[in-house]
């Protein structure tokens, strides 16, 4: 497995389709409404060189104070159309299950990103990897739309499933 620290400090076109990688810093989740938000108003923290996650978590508050209690993959393919152009404003590692089209394909190569895996039905051990949860951002969007700040360390097994090559996993099996 290769460790990666978030935000990324190292070239990813090192990465090939089919690599195992785990991630330790921060990461955010980000599904179609927080997209659809990026592009309109801008990311409301920095997410120069960081990871998106397409999840949609479970946490409870209780007094202000967030708990995690479960967050996995969701579909990636619903964020297609803000993609490339989420990519074009600096995270390097987008996270999700399923494919994503050939605009994603494209933005990847250019910027130099991958577009990870993560295995649905492991919500429970991804939880296990989050430290804490640093902020939150657009909770008016709803819980499992807003976008979470999340310190994680080693977040994984993730599966490099599109490179920073045009290589997909999706194209050979």
């Amino acid at each position: 497995m290769i460790e990666i620290n978030v935000p990324v400090k190292e070239d990813l076109t090192k990465l090939k389709a089919g690599d195992v990688i785990s991630l330790t810093g921060t990461i955010f989740t980000a599904r179609d409404q927080a997209h659809k938000r990026l592009l309109e108003e801008g990311a409301p923290a920095d997410i120069e060189n960081t990871a998106l996650f397409h999840a949609g978590p479970i946490i409870t508050e209780e007094d202000g104070d967030y708990k995690m209690v479960a967050i996995g993959p969701t579909t990636s393919m619903r964020m297609n159309p803000y993609q490339a152009d989420v990519i074009a404003m600096g995270p390097k590692i987008i996270i999700g299950k399923g494919g994503m089209d050939d605009t994603v394909r494209e933005a990847l190569k250019e910027h130099g990103a991958v577009y990870v895996v993560a295995t649905g039905g492991c919500a429970a051990l991804y939880v296990d990897a989050i430290e804490e949860i640093e902020n939150v951002n657009w909770l008016d969007l709803g819980m499992p739309e807003a976008m979470w700040q999340l310190k994680v360390k080693d977040f994984g097994p993730l599966i490099v499933a599109m490179d920073s090559h045009g290589n997909s996993l999706y194209d050979e099996h």
